[in-house]
C-alpha cells in the first residue's frame, strides 16, 4: 500500500495523456490515490475526471446535465472523417431522440425470449472451443476462445455469412482503439481505413438483407431495417453507423470480460475452488469479475449548463471522465473493494453504467460469460497461465492481447 506521501504524488502527476506502462499494468492504486486525495480532478486540458462512485452515478443519473452527444468534442480529434460520422452517429455517443430511438430497436430484437434462445448455440460453440483446447493441451485465452465467442454471436444476431467473419474483429479493434485519449497518426489511419471497409461491406449486406429479410424477432439487421420508432426509421447513415456499434459494443468488452474472469481466477485460487465446488456461483462470479476489473474503464459527458460535481463548480462545456474502474473499487460502496470475492452481495457495480445509457446488451454479455467462464473451469479445473499474459495497451477498454494457457 503506497504511503500517504506516495498517494498524494500519484494523484498530484497524473495525466491521462502520458500514461506508464505501470498504470496499464495496475491502474488501481492510481484511482486510488485519485479517490482520496482529487476525486473530482481537473485535467490540464480543463476537464474534470471523476473517481468516486457516487460522483460517477450521479452524472449517469442527469443526462441532460450532462451530455453523451460527441459532435463538438470529437471534432479535434477526427476531423472530417470516417471516424467522426461514425462515432457521432452511433448510440453510444448520443442523446434523445436518436438515442432513444435506436435502442429502442435493438431492444426490440434482445428480448428475454431471443436471448434464452441464444444459450444451446452458445453452449454448443464453447464446448467446441473446448474441444480444441483439449486436443492440443493449450490455448490462446483471448485469440482462440474469449474473442472467438462474441464475433460469433454478433455475426449471428446480424445473420453474417460465416465465411464473411474473417474481418470483424480486427475492424473492431482499430476503431475501438482510435477511443483511446491519445492517437498516433497510425493509429487514426487504421481506424478510418475499418470504418470504410465496414460500411462499405455492410451496404452490400444491407441490401442483400432488404432484397430477402430476415425474421425481425431473431435478425437484427431485419429489425434495424424494418423498424420503426414513432413512425420514424433510421437513415442509411444511422442504420449502417449503428451495425458497427453493435458489433463494437458486443465484441472487445464481452472478450475482455471472459478472459479477465478466467485470469482473475486462475489469481484468486480460493475463489477458483469455491467455484469449481458451487458451479452455481457463476452468476455472481461474472458480477464480480465486471466489477472487479471492469471491461470498459472510462465512460465520457459534456456539461450542458453550469452545475457542480461532488462540491466541485462545473461550467457549462466542460468535457468530464468518469473513471467506472475506480468507481467499481470505491471503498464507500464495496467493502474490501481489492479483493475478488465471487459471493459479493450487493454488488451494484457500473460495468454496464448506468440510466438511459446503460448497455442494451448486458443480458447477452452476462450469458456469453456465464457459459464461456463456467464451462472453462468445470471442463479444466487444473488449468494454469503458461506465459506472462500480455496486455491490450489499452486504457479506456481494460483486457489481454494474449494468454497463454495449460489445460492439462
Amino acid at each position: 500500500m503506497p504511503s500517504d506521501i506516495d498517494e498524494r504524488a500519484l494523484a498530484r502527476d497524473f495525466d491521462l495523456r502520458h500514461l506508464t506502462p505501470a498504470f496499464h499494468d495496475d491502474p488501481y492504486p492510481v484511482y486510488r490515490a485519485l479517490r482520496t486525495h482529487e476525486p473530482v480532478r481537473r485535467m490540464r486540458d480543463g476537464s474534470l475526471f471523476l473517481t468516486r462512485y457516487r460522483d460517477v452515478q450521479a452524472v449517469y443519473r442527469d443526462p441532460k446535465a450532462f451530455s453523451s452527444d460527441k459532435t463538438v468534442e470529437f471534432r479535434p480529434k477526427y476531423g472530417e472523417s470516417p471516424l467522426y460520422e461514425h462515432h457521432t452517429t452511433s448510440l453510444v455517443f448520443n442523446d434523445p431522440p436518436l438515442h432513444t430511438r435506436v435502442r429502442k430497436l435493438i431492444a426490440g430484437a434482445l428480448t428475454a425470449r431471443a436471448i434464452a434462445a441464444m444459450e444451446p448455440g452458445l453452449i454448443r460453440l464453447v464446448d467446441g472451443l473446448l474441444d480444441a483446447a483439449e486436443e492440443r493441451g493449450e490455448i490462446d485465452l483471448i485469440g482462440a476462445f474469449a474473442s472467438a465467442i462474441p464475433v460469433e454471436v454478433i455475426g449471428n444476431l446480424l445473420d453474417v455469412p460465416h465465411k464473411e467473419r474473417g474481418p470483424l474483429r480486427e475492424w473492431s479493434l482499430a476503431i475501438l482503439g482510435a477511443l483511446e485519449p491519445v492517437l498516433t497518426e497510425a493509429q487514426l489511419e487504421r481506424g478510418n481505413r475499418a470504418v470504410t471497409g465496414f460500411v462499405n461491406y455492410l451496404k452490400e449486406l444491407v441490401a442483400a438483407r432488404r432484397r430477402t429479410p430476415g425474421d425481425p424477432q431473431h435478425d437484427v439487421l431485419t429489425c434495424l431495417i424494418e423498424g420503426e420508432t414513432e413512425g420514424e426509421r433510421l437513415s442509411e447513415a444511422e442504420l449502417l453507423q449503428n451495425c458497427i456499434f453493435i458489433l463494437n459494443a458486443g465484441h472487445e468488452t464481452t472478450t475482455n470480460l471472459i478472459g479477465n474472469g478466467i485470469v482473475t481466477l486462475s489469481e484468486w485460487p480460493d475463489a477458483r475452488a469455491a467455484l469449481q465446488r458451487e458451479p452455481d456461483l457463476i452468476a455472481s462470479a461474472v458480477e464480480e469479475c465486471l466489477r472487479f476489473e471492469s471491461s470498459n474503464q472510462l465512460g465520457n459527458r459534456m456539461a450542458t449548463v453550469d452545475t457542480e460535481i461532488g462540491g466541485v463548480a462545473v461550467a457549462k462545456g466542460t468535457p468530464v471522465t468518469l473513471c467506472i474502474g475506480a468507481a467499481n473499487r470505491d471503498p464507500e460502496q464495496f467493502a474490501e473493494p481489492d479483493r475478488f470475492d465471487i459471493r459479493r452481495e450487493p454488488n451494484r457495480h457500473l460495468a454496464f453504467g448506468f440510466g438511459i445509457h446503460q448497455c442494451a446488451g448486458l443480458s447477452l454479455a452476462r450469458l456469453e460469460a456465464r457459459i464461456a467462464i463456467g464451462r472453462f473451469v468445470r471442463r479444466f479445473p487444473a488449468y494454469r497461465l503458461s506465459g506472462e499474459p500480455v496486455r491490450g495497451g489499452r486504457v479506456r477498454f481494460r483486457g489481454y492481447a494474449a494468454v497463454p494457457c495449460q489445460v492439462r
